[in-house]
């Protein structure tokens, strides 16, 4: 009986813990370019496996980079248990790539959201810097249904050429990061494409403050065996992360994952090929504060 009652305790233990974790994500979605379909990797022939991929993963939040406002409406129809927050970054409105935060409203409350861009005038869009594109960073403060605990989730996408774009931008984040979260004494989470792998020196900036952690290199179990980038090349290999997930000091990260799941797709012979979902793989992790 004493066995029975130990067992069901610890039974009862693990469900309560597990109930309190969260799973978080990052995925560059690839916006919508008509010279994709000439390859095979059309947004209407990746759309549906994205968002079985994301059905099947049941993310609790997760930021969404490279999303064009069509392709918005897409996954918010194949997404249907799912709310989002965020702007286009060209004009705050429906104008431009959003890097928009998709939640289950279901588990966490969406308290408050805003954004700025990654500029000398966050409070409107321009081109920050020595940047190629406008760049901006969506944030939401939640509040967790089931522990009742509040957080901050960021999300952005960092430029893909401007070298003091990318390192203005980082203080420019790390600001903000710091202020919402009392010096990371608060819960934050912070994802995106960075463009940067964790050897650059852009990284060290999120880390060497203290306020945040990455979640690879901080997880009690890692399934990573290749790199965030792919190009849509099903064989690529690569051992570096431009795609980051950031939290706060205290955060306690369970498990890290990157998904090289692939879809299968007939060529113009009938044949069937294998498939890349977009040219990042997406990243989750599972949490709890």
């Amino acid at each position: 009986m004493k066995a029975f009652l130990y067992c069901l305790l610890s039974a009862l233990l693990c469900l309560s813990a597990a109930a309190q974790e969260l799973t978080v994500g990052s995925y560059n979605i690839r916006y919508k370019n008509n010279n994709d379909s000439i390859k095979g990797n059309s947004w209407t022939q990746r759309c549906p496996s994205i968002c079985h991929q994301i059905l099947w993963e049941r993310p609790d939040i997760f930021g969404a980079q490279e999303v064009l406002h069509a392709q918005l409406l897409d996954l918010e129809q194949g997404l249907p248990n799912y709310k989002w927050i965020g702007v286009g970054r060209d004009d705050g409105k429906t104008k431009g790539e959003y890097a928009a935060i998709f939640y289950n409203p279901e588990r966490v409350e969406l308290i408050e959201q805003g954004h700025f861009w990654l500029n000398k005038t966050p409070d409107r869009p321009a081109l920050g810097w020595d940047a190629a594109c406008i760049r901006i960073c969506t944030w939401g403060h939640f509040r967790d249904r089931q522990t009742q605990k509040d957080f901050y989730f960021l999300n952005l996408h960092m430029d893909h050429v401007g070298v003091t774009a990318r390192s203005e931008a980082a203080k420019l984040v790390m600001q903000r990061i710091t202020a919402m979260t009392d010096g990371g004494k608060r819960q934050a989470v912070l994802t995106g494409d960075f463009n940067v792998p964790q050897t650059d020196e852009l990284y060290t900036l999120f880390i060497a403050s203290g306020v945040l952690k990455d979640t690879y290199t901080s997880a009690a179990m890692r399934f990573a065996e290749n790199g965030t980038f792919n190009s849509f090349k099903v064989d690529s290999y690569t051992t570096g992360h431009i795609d980051h997930i950031f939290v706060t000091p205290a955060t306690i990260v369970n498990a890290y994952a990157v998904l090289t799941d692939s879809r299968w797709q007939a060529d113009l012979n009938g044949k069937m090929t294998r498939r890349n979902l977009s040219d990042h793989y997406p990243i989750f992790a599972r949490i709890r504060f």
